[in-house]
Formats: structure tokens, C-alpha cells, sequence
């Protein structure tokens, strides 16, 4: 595998790098180690896209050409080691829709068309179907349910963070499968960090609100610059997932930064929007996987 040199928070790494077929991607060993689940996290390197696009573009909507997108989801599942036509996708809004996918839904995105929209989490508890979510600085959040043999991933910005997507996918999941929080593995993926997302008064007018003095002063500090205000969305999504009732031990925060990695991830705040797309990604095995269960 060729180094990556990430440029790393904290020096926690609670997030290791592996290749497999030509394609790195990152994982979190606290779902691995659970047998129960394939996961991942893409990076730019791997794929076939070109120009701003180079080169695991993931994204059918930013311009790139559709048949090396669709090279790529063949190149990222081979890695994975899951099946082309089980990769569902969410249709990302900003929203906290959450949405249970069912067989009927298998493929949907890649191999076949959508037919939902403005859903920016998904949940199963179906093996065989891997769901699939988008980002370029917003926040990855990984559920795994072991008691109940659950899954949900979700995308959480800025307006999802504040409006609590981590306790919104959760109650989703006590919804359809009675999962309890307590029970959960939750991961917080490689994103933009609090040193390089400034935001404005606006933004941390509803963080403010929504967050309050216990978790305030964590979650954001002055900026440089006059009226602004460096927001920090893993620790505000550590509190959301704290708060809905996630142990502490089972809380796993990414220490990689989107913006602060441009060489190996896509990130917005950094390139605009001549860019490409990264994925999430998160799979049920089936029995016939031979996992040891919880």
C-alpha cells in the first residue's frame, strides 16, 4: 500500500488505513472487531475520475463523467469485499429524514433509480445490503446495534448536527428494531475539524441555543477574525450521541480532518465546488460470513 501521511488530532487514531484490490480506505477497529459488520470510509485515491474529480469520485451529481462513477462504486465494493448491486444511497438535503431500507430498496442509487429523496439517514437490519452516504467536511456517524443485529449511518452538517441527526437516527432505530441506546457502537467519521470550520454569527447563534453552557464552551471558540467562530462538530455531535443515551466506552471519535487532508479527501471548505465526493459506508454481514456475534 503506498503511505498515506494523514495529518492527525489528538494522536488518538481510533481510525486505521487498509488497501485491498488498489483501494485505500479507512475503518474504525471498534466496528471491525465486532465480526458483525463491513464498513468503510473512502478516500480520494483508487479510482478512475479525473481533473477536479481525481480520482474515487463518488458522486453522480457534480459533473463528473457517470460511467467513471460507476467504475469507481465497482472499484470501492471490490475493495469492501460487498456486492455492486447492494450499495443503497441516501438523497442528502440537510435534512434529519431518516429512512428504513428494506430489500425492496437493494441497489438503489447505483443499479437502480430512487425513489425517495431528502433522506440523509438510512437504518437495516438487513445483511446483504450496504448503505451508503456522502460527504465533503460534513460529519459521517456510524451506528451498529450488536444485540439486535441493526445498522444505521447518517450524514450530519451543520444544520443536522444542531437539529440532533445522531438522536434522530438512534429513535429511528428503537422505531424499527428496538434497539437500545445503550447497546450501540456509534463512530464519528473523518470530517472537518473545529480548527479549520469557521463559521459565523448566525451559526453560532443556533449553536448556541440548541447546545447551551454544559457543552457551549467545548463546542465553540472565537475566531481570528471579528464575528466569527471556530465550530467544533465532532465534539457537538459527541454530545448529541452522549445525550441520547450512547456509552461512553462505546464512542468513537475520528481524529482525521477533511479540509486538513486535501492530498486524500475531498473537502468543500477547501476546494469549492469543483470537487468530488466521499462515501461512507456500512454493511451488515450475513450469516454465511461466519462473524462472531456480541
Amino acid at each position: 500500500m503506498a503511505e498515506i501521511n494523514w495529518k492527525r488530532k489528538d494522536g488518538a487514531e481510533p481510525m486505521e488505513t487498509v488497501e485491498r484490490a488498489g483501494v485505500p480506505y479507512l475503518r474504525f477497529p471498534a466496528l471491525e472487531e465486532t465480526g458483525l459488520v463491513i464498513h468503510g470510509f473512502s478516500t480520494r485515491l483508487g479510482g478512475v475520475s479525473r481533473g477536479c474529480y481525481s480520482s474515487m469520485n463518488l458522486s453522480f451529481t457534480r459533473g463528473d463523467d457517470r460511467e467513471a462513477v460507476e467504475e469507481n462504486y465497482r472499484r470501492m465494493a471490490a475493495a469492501l469485499g460487498v456486492e455492486t448491486e447492494s450499495l443503497t444511497l441516501t438523497w442528502q438535503t440537510h435534512t434529519v429524514n431518516v429512512r428504513k431500507v428494506t430489500w425492496e430498496d437493494r441497489g438503489k442509487g447505483v443499479s437502480r433509480e430512487r425513489d425517495y429523496r431528502d433522506v440523509d439517514g438510512l437504518v437495516t437490519d438487513v445483511p446483504g445490503i450496504t448503505l451508503v452516504t456522502f460527504f465533503a467536511d460534513c460529519v459521517p456517524l456510524y451506528f451498529l446495534d450488536p444485540v439486535r443485529k441493526a445498522i444505521g449511518l447518517s450524514h450530519s452538517g451543520w444544520r443536522g448536527t444542531a437539529a440532533r441527526m445522531g438522536q434522530k437516527t438512534l429513535e429511528k432505530m428503537r422505531e424499527e428494531f428496538g434497539t437500545d441506546p445503550r447497546d450501540v457502537i456509534a463512530c464519528v467519521g473523518p470530517s472537518i475539524c473545529g480548527d479549520c470550520y469557521e463559521v459565523g454569527e448566525e451559526v453560532e447563534a443556533v449553536f448556541t441555543v440548541e447546545f447551551g453552557p454544559r457543552w457551549e464552551r467545548e463546542i465553540l471558540r472565537p475566531g481570528v477574525r471579528p464575528g466569527k467562530y471556530q465550530l467544533d462538530l465532532w465534539k457537538a455531535n459527541e454530545a448529541v450521541l452522549l445525550e441520547a443515551g450512547i456509552a461512553p466506552d462505546h464512542l468513537h471519535v475520528t481524529d482525521i480532518c477533511t479540509c486538513c487532508n486535501p492530498d486524500y479527501l475531498y473537502s468543500h471548505r477547501k476546494m469549492g465546488e469543483k470537487r468530488g465526493n466521499l462515501c461512507a459506508f456500512l454493511a451488515l454481514k450475513s450469516p454465511f460470513f461466519g462473524q462472531k456475534y456480541l
